[in-house]
């Protein structure tokens, strides 16, 4: 049995903690389980936050639209979006005027815990770029916005 040719990483590193990746994916861990203790607090999930946010910000927006603003799949964002209703905190037509899509509204209820939920989640967010120098915020937002698009443009890696 041969050897394998070893593959060179991407960058030195010293091991595998030491590559972009890897860093990338625990802070958003760190940031994934800071957000649940604070929404715990709210009653609400890191989906259901998310969508409070994006439909204060765009009022109207269907299932399809949150699914991707949110990170999740159509049938989570179903899921999600029933719970924010049972909630009290969204209203949704029970049938659609135009298609298939039924469009999302916060209701006053939805307005008031986002609006309590969101000095928590900022809060976090306060601590977590405390850790960078103010001068470099600017630059680390566009290096991650550029990692991002450069994965994003097709599935098997080209452009």
């Amino acid at each position: 049995m041969e050897t394998p040719t070893p593959v060179p990483p991407p960058h030195a590193a010293k091991d595998v903690t030491e590559h972009v990746g890897y860093r990338l994916k625990r802070a958003s861990a760190a940031l994934r389980n800071a957000m649940d203790r604070a929404l715990r607090e709210h009653g609400l999930t890191v989906p259901q936050y998310s969508c409070l946010e994006l439909l204060d910000e765009q009022p109207g927006l269907s299932n399809a639209d949150l699914a991707r603003g949110t990170f999740v799949t159509r049938q989570s964002a179903n899921v999600v979006l029933r719970g924010l209703k049972d909630a009290g905190l969204i209203t949704r037509p029970e049938s659609a005027e135009h298609g298939r899509a039924l469009p999302a509204h916060l209701t006053a209820a939805g307005r008031e815990r986002l609006h309590a939920a969101r000095r928590a989640v900022y809060s976090i967010e306060v601590r977590m770029i405390d850790g960078v120098p103010a001068d470099r915020l600017a630059a680390l937002l566009s290096d991650l916005d550029a990692m991002t698009e450069a994965l994003d443009d097709r599935p098997d890696g080209t452009r």
